[in-house]
């Protein structure tokens, strides 16, 4: 029995990879939509399931769950799948749907608004926020969830975390205000190696030019992020999105009063802290001493 749908399908091999698609989920529609065009493009090649499926060198259990919108397939699938139908692109060119596809729906609704967004304002005083984090550094932070998620799971969560990092790559270049709890530079999640690439990273990302990385040292008694982190987004038409751990029970809001108030923190959060050019100097000796 397959643990992840309770079905008494086989379970794919790890050759076979892939997500299921939640039937609620708005993208099975597009994700469908891509299993009938395989369908129509093997058919008229005139191949079976199974000839197909050693012809892509895939199971045939995850050709038919394709078919059906039933899994969401990885690039390196529909690239196989184009070469071997003859589809001259139609197929592999879904590749940038069933990325977005795959990832689960609030990472996705806060991709879009990532992408939007022209100016990012962020606070985490616990982990690294995930904008900055290494893929093994977060491979380890999830590890580390309990009840832990499943292979699945933890490599949809991976993939759509890496994906949020082209808000780095976009132009015109949004605003990115970083700022972090000394806290969250010290601790070796997933090792002294893990956490040495991590600090170089961050030293890869603080010298952006539109990025400002900021430190708050512990040594500071208090200031208006002790109850958790805080975000916010701006976009080009004046309005914007905000959240905190410490307000409005944890739920994102729009309202200009409340937003006011987020950015009110921020901005005393944001005054205590280390300059960016202290921040890299204190990022530099904290790897010096990792």
């Amino acid at each position: 029995m397959n643990a992840d749908s309770g079905s008494m399908e086989p379970v794919d091999t790890v050759d076979e990879p892939g997500w299921d698609v939640d039937p609620e989920d708005e993208i099975a529609s597009v994700v469908e939509a891509l299993g009938r065009q395989q369908k129509r493009w093997r058919e008229a090649a005139g191949l079976s399931v199974v000839e197909f499926a050693d012809a892509i060198g895939y199971g045939e259990d995850l050709v038919r769950k394709v078919e059906r919108g039933a899994r969401i397939p990885r690039p390196e699938y529909l690239d196989k799948a184009d070469e071997a139908l003859g589809a001259r692109g139609f197929i592999s060119a879904m590749r940038e749907e069933m990325a977005k596809a795959r990832y689960p729906k609030k990472v996705r609704e806060l991709a879009k608004l990532e992408e939007r967004a022209v100016e990012l304002l962020l606070y985490s005083n616990h982990n690294l926020h995930g904008l900055l984090q290494t893929e093994e550094y977060m491979r380890a932070l999830l590890g580390v969830r309990r009840p832990a998620y499943l292979q699945g799971e933890l490599e949809r969560m991976v993939a759509a975390r890496m994906a949020r990092r082209s808000v780095f790559e976009r132009s015109p270049a949004p605003d990115l205000s970083f700022i972090q709890e000394e806290v969250t530079l010290r601790r070796p999640i997933g090792g002294r190696m893990v956490l040495r690439r991590q600090l170089e990273r961050l030293l890869e990302v603080g010298r952006l030019h539109n990025v400002e990385l900021q430190v708050m040292p512990t040594m500071h008694s208090g200031h208006p992020g002790m109850s958790g982190l805080i975000e916010m987004l701006k976009f080009g038409d004046g309005t914007a999105v905000g959240r905190s751990d410490g307000a409005f029970n944890g739920r994102p809001v729009s309202d200009l009063r409340q937003l006011r108030i987020l950015e009110l923190r921020y901005g005393i959060i944001r005054a205590q802290a280390l300059t960016p050019g202290e921040s890299l100097a204190f990022i530099e000796r904290a790897l010096g001493e990792t």
